[in-house]
C-alpha cells in the first residue's frame, strides 16, 4: 500500500509548473465558464468542506512552490468527500490521474491528513 495519493490533471500550474491538483482543475473550469451554475455550487460546497475540516498549509496560502498529497492511512473519508469534484471532472471530460506513491520528495509541511512537498521546475525535489 502506498503512503500518499494525489488527484492531478494533465495541465500544469502556473505557479509550480507541476500538474494541477483537483481544486485547481475545478477552479479553472469555473473561470473558463465550463461549469453550469449548479455544478459550480456543488464544487464550492465540496471545497468548503475541506476548508472547514482540513488545515490549509500556510505555504499553499502564500503561493509557494509546493504541492500537496493526502496520506492514504488517514484520508479515506476525505477521498469520499472529493467524489463530487471527481464526478465533475468526469462530467466535463477533464482528464486527470489518481497518483499513488511512496516517494514525494522534500516534505515542507505535514499534518495528520496531508503533506506539502517542495517543487522546482515542475518536479518534486
Amino acid at each position: 500500500m502506498c503512503k500518499y495519493v494525489r488527484i492531478q490533471g494533465r495541465e500544469c500550474s502556473y505557479v509550480t509548473k507541476y500538474p494541477k491538483g483537483i481544486f485547481g482543475m475545478c477552479w479553472r473550469m469555473i473561470y473558463d465558464g465550463v461549469m453550469t451554475d449548479e455544478d459550480e455550487e456543488v464544487f464550492k460546497e465540496t471545497e468548503l468542506w475541506f476548508k472547514d475540516n482540513l488545515p490549509e498549509p500556510t505555504l499553499c496560502k502564500e503561493g509557494a512552490q509546493v504541492i500537496t498529497f493526502f496520506k492514504t492511512e488517514t484520508t479515506e473519508e476525505m477521498l469520499k468527500k472529493l467524489e463530487p469534484a471527481i464526478q465533475l471532472l468526469d462530467k466535463y471530460n477533464h482528464p486527470y490521474d489518481i497518483v499513488y506513491t511512496n516517494f514525494v520528495g522534500t516534505i515542507l509541511y505535514e499534518d495528520e491528513w496531508q503533506v506539502a512537498v517542495k517543487v522546482e521546475d515542475g518536479r518534486m525535489v
